[in-house]
């Protein structure tokens, strides 16, 4: 048995196309989603991202502008622009590129973004209405992840769902939005002790935690949905993520490769959060539903 290949790319570009009409009929009503990217120093795969996320709002109608600072920038001057952009009415979203250098707090700097405008998702607010199943704004991670399930038709409801990885970013969200849809969800770290007596259990894996081929097809249950979030750059340069891809997909049902996997689904969500927000941004007369 051959995994089914679930292609990040055909469904990013299958999803893209619902938000870009939502982005357009804003624009017909003289309102353009506007996404506002903060970005500190000169890492290289920050700046990747940077110019991924630009190239997709412009193909989905949504206006965006980069906000460049020196790696020595004070904290001051990053959180006083992000109050300006908070200020600023075409901007809907505001993303800070992460990591930032270690001299700047990113909670402090995190928790300076609007929640109206935490296109992210990394808010306290958004992050704690998680647990009551109420967020406006998913992470885009975890929200990619959801919305790969739900177009591959992969039920949650009444599933054993198994996330290894406990970060902020992606574990965490990513156990309470599947506990969310009715999945009994069990969270296992790098650290586990007999991990793979939790992993062949799920039928669904959510692996993230950054660590290459930490999962190979005898931690696996024959049939199971198997999402690897992790990216790891292998010192030949190539990229690859948790999952031992070339042997697990011979005994699961469905996969994720790395790359080509999450990573389009997470940009993809980040547009949907824009779009939300700028529709949100309308007042109720316009004709938005913003239940």
């Amino acid at each position: 048995m051959s995994a089914k290949i679930m292609d990040g790319n055909a469904l990013a570009k299958e999803v893209r196309a619902e938000w870009k009409v939502r982005a357009e009929r804003l624009t017909k009503k003289g309102v353009q989603p506007g996404l506002a990217v903060v970005i500190v120093g000169d890492n290289p795969a920050s700046s990747i991202y940077v110019r991924n996320k630009a190239k997709a709002c412009s193909e989905t109608g949504i206006y965006s502008e980069v906000h460049e600072f020196p790696e020595n920038v004070s904290q001051d001057e990053v959180m006083r622009r992000i109050r300006e952009l908070n200020n600023n009415p075409r901007i809907h979203g505001i993303l800070v590129q992460l990591p930032l250098p270690p001299h700047l707090e990113s909670s402090k700097v995190i928790a300076s973004i609007a929640v109206e405008k935490d296109a992210d998702g990394f808010h306290l607010y958004n992050v704690g209405a998680l647990v009551t199943g109420n967020t406006v704004f998913p992470p885009c991670t975890p929200y990619g992840v959801m919305k790969m399930l739900e177009k591959c038709g992969i039920p949650v409801e009444g599933q054993h769902a198994v996330v290894v990885g406990r970060s902020n970013i992606v574990g965490k969200p990513m156990a309470l939005m599947l506990l969310q849809k009715g999945a009994t969800v069990t969270i296992c770290t790098s650290k586990t002790r007999e991990l793979a007596e939790h992993t062949r259990r799920a039928d669904i894996l959510v692996v993230a935690v950054g660590k290459p081929h930490i999962i190979n097809a005898s931690m696996v249950k024959a049939g199971a949905t198997v999402i690897d979030v992790g990216i790891n750059r292998m010192p030949d340069g190539k990229l690859t993520g948790d999952v031992d891809f070339e042997s697990v997909k011979e005994k699961a049902g469905h996969v994720t490769p790395v790359p080509g996997g999450v990573g389009p689904m997470t940009i993809t969500m980040l547009l949907g959060n824009t779009i939300e927000a700028a529709e949100r941004a309308q007042p109720p007369e316009h004709g938005f539903n913003h239940n």
